[in-house]
């Protein structure tokens, strides 16, 4: 989740604004995999009593050195107490377990997931990586502009012992740069739409009438909940509206081309708009105020009958416990009809250049968020990540009846609809064109005219990419 040209202000702002759907972490606590809470800080460890390693004959020196000396830990920046680190917790516990009872992995927790993308900016522009750990976890939307800024912060893991064919596309385009791969995916970002099927049922729809249907019989049927039950069928954070940028990727599409804007010309980009814009008058959908009026209100709330996001606004709707049982997930609608799919969300594992056992590294990754049933199991287990990986889907665990949601088996479905996933043109300005994007629909819900609103966002987005 790509281009210097935004300032490191909007940059945060951005991020930060991705970790309400992401979730995040209030604290910066230490945490180790293998002890309890190591006092050596995160520069102490990351250096490892040598400079950093700036290009590849030096990175291979470190690591051989490294591994030489019997040294079989490394260190991770992570966010997120109840998501990520328990995922990175498993991985460690997994290898130790069956590869190397000697080895420990240092979590160093992160606040949230911008403190990483600043701790590479400073190293970055100072050209001393020294003070960063082995591993970061990064978010996708943000790794190639990251990448082009500062090449020599990362090591390539093409040699990793992965088999990527076991990944889909597009997860993986986030993490490859020039066909190089960096990056071993975590968390599968794939979006659900999720139904009170009770609700349906109340109004003689099941989620089968809700599968491939095109946008229109979505609304037809929007309508009809509305008026028998007083339930949007669908609500988005108006401010941080995802819901375009998941219809067009179910689409195929994208809101640049070539790297610059395409909104106006953007046919189904605009058809897209139009049928949001369509579904907020309507009450089909419910456009919230921010995103705890999203959550709390419509979610929480019990205003919705369905949810349309990246699978990790799961947790959000399990809050409800009486709603258990009530609810099932099917894939998106599309403008013509057809399953769409699509992703929102999620992050990467990334090896840094200051780390002084790269083989090690690679092997710990490749072992385990490369494909283990065991780390994605416990995952799932502990911190409710989803596993990127196609084969480690097939598990029992993944295929478990899930009782909240009519015991069916969600995870495996979860999965499957994310290898359907395509692949599209990303920007580093994606939470910038978000921002402006977002603004026009809520001026066009409440009257004004969408090609207007449309033309002045992307005006705007030109600006602030430097066009």
């Amino acid at each position: 989740m790509k281009k210097k040209l935004l300032s490191l202000v909007l940059v945060g702002a951005m991020s930060t604004a991705m970790l309400a759907g992401c979730g995040s972490s209030s604290s910066s606590d230490t945490t180790s995999a293998d002890t309890t809470a190591s006092d050596t800080t995160s520069a102490d460890t990351a250096a490892a009593d040598t400079t950093a390693a700036t290009d590849t004959a030096s990175q291979d020196t470190a690591s051989s050195d490294a591994a030489a000396s019997g040294d079989n830990k490394l260190t991770v920046y992570a966010w997120d107490a109840s998501f990520n680190i328990p995922a990175l917790q498993a991985a460690a516990d997994d290898y130790k377990a069956n590869v190397d009872d000697t080895f420990e992995l240092e979590i160093i927790e992160q606040s949230q997931s911008s403190d990483v993308e600043n701790a590479i900016t400073l190293a970055g522009s100072s050209g001393d990586y020294s003070q960063l750990p082995d591993i970061v976890l990064f978010q996708d939307h943000y790794f190639q502009q990251y990448v082009s800024d500062y090449p020599d912060a990362w090591v390539s893991v093409d040699d990793a012992d992965v088999d990527w064919s076991d990944f889909g596309e597009e997860k993986l385009s986030y993490s490859t740069v020039d066909g190089v791969h960096y990056g071993f995916p975590v968390d599968n970002g794939t979006v659900i739409f999720a139904y009170r099927v009770d609700v349906l049922e109340e109004c003689g729809y099941t989620i089968d009438d809700m599968t491939g249907i095109t946008w229109d019989d979505f609304i037809a049927i929007g309508e009809e909940v509305y008026a028998q039950t007083g339930k949007y069928l669908l609500s988005m954070d108006g401010d941080g509206n995802d819901l375009i940028y998941m219809m067009l990727q179910a689409e195929g599409g994208s809101q640049f081309k070539d790297g610059a804007p395409y909104i106006t010309e953007n046919e189904d980009l605009v058809r897209v708009c139009e049928k949001i814009v369509e579904m907020a008058q309507k009450n089909v959908l419910y456009l919230a105020n921010d995103w705890s009026d999203y959550v709390d209100q419509t979610i929480l709330g019990d205003m919705v009958a369905g949810v349309m996001n990246g699978n990790w606004i799961i947790p959000s709707i399990e809050q409800v416990e009486e709603n258990s049982g009530k609810w099932e997930i099917t894939s998106m609608p599309t403008l013509d009809g057809g399953e769409g799919y699509a992703s929102n969300g999620g992050s990467s594992l990334y090896i840094t250049s200051n780390c002084q056992n790269t083989d090690l590294a690679k092997k710990f990754l490749a072992y385990t968020f490369g494909g283990s049933t065991e780390t994605y199991d416990a995952a799932l287990r502990d911190g409710g990540v989803i596993t990127c990986c196609i084969s480690a889907g097939e598990s029992d665990v993944y295929n478990e009846g899930v009782e909240y949601f009519n015991d069916t088996p969600i995870y495996a479905q979860i999965v499957e609809m994310g290898s359907h996933v395509q692949t599209i043109e990303q920007n580093d300005a994606h939470y910038t064109a978000r921002t402006y994007m977002a603004a026009a629909i809520m001026n066009a819900a409440q009257g004004a005219d969408l090609m207007t609103e449309l033309a002045t966002a992307e005006e705007n987005l030109n600006f602030a990419m430097g066009n």
